[in-house]
């Protein structure tokens, strides 16, 4: 019983060289993503920072960046940095949230390797933003901008903290025109990752995100 505990706190593999935390209390829920790359291993957002966690990500190298989607990804950032010595990357909006911090605050879009890079999604929060992949067909790491719904279809959601929906859905508009489907084939959401069944990805992105009404979406309510 306890190796099969443990087996569920483990990060799982999502897509290659992509693993998925468990859903973080600390991040109300959120999940957190591990980017292994040669040079660049790449955490998106906190997970819970347990032994297991630590473990794992000493194990495949330890952490060069944590980039953080959004002010609510933010747990643990503090004690991540001063153990692994990683650089953050946020959004300026939102980078006067870790005072104190070795932090690097971007306006509208940052390279962080010739395959990866972020940009600004702003409406969930005012820097709330996305990081893309170009592996596995691209792969869209959208914090809380783009959530699973009940059918484990991507969507835009709008909560009594959303910071500007109408921004939000603009956002969602950019992220249509920008990609396509040869170029967005998976978002991992950062949260709700429960609504995915155990498929750890949204497959089939683009296809979904370009079949939303968001006219609709617009007048939704909290």
């Amino acid at each position: 019983m306890k190796q099969q505990t443990l087996a569920s706190k483990q990060p799982k593999p999502v897509l290659d060289n992509i693993f998925a935390f468990p859903p973080n209390r600390d991040t109300l829920g959120g999940t957190a993503y591990f980017i292994v790359e040669n040079q660049t291993n790449i955490l998106v957002d906190c997970p819970a920072w347990d032994e297991i966690n630590q473990t794992f990500l000493r194990e495949y190298g330890g952490v060069r960046l944590l980039f953080l989607t959004h002010r609510g990804a933010m747990g643990k950032a503090r004690e991540i940095q001063e153990a692994t010595g990683c650089e953050i990357l946020i959004q300026e909006q939102e980078a006067y949230l870790l005072p104190g911090l070795q932090v690097t605050a971007f306006e509208r879009e940052f390279a962080v390797s010739d395959r990866t890079f972020v940009f600004w999604t702003p409406g969930h929060s005012p820097g709330s933003s996305c990081l893309y992949d170009t592996r596995s067909g691209g792969v869209l790491f959208s914090g809380r901008h783009l959530l699973p719904n009940r059918e484990g279809a991507p969507e835009p959601q709008r909560t009594a903290k959303t910071f500007h929906w109408p921004r939000q859905i603009n956002s969602v508009k950019s992220i249509i025109d920008r990609f396509s489907a040869e170029t967005l084939q998976y978002i991992c959401p950062g949260g709700n990752t429960g609504f995915l069944r155990g498929t750890g990805a949204i497959d089939r992105a683009f296809e979904q995100l370009a079949s939303l009404d968001l006219a609709v979406c617009l007048q939704s309510k909290p």
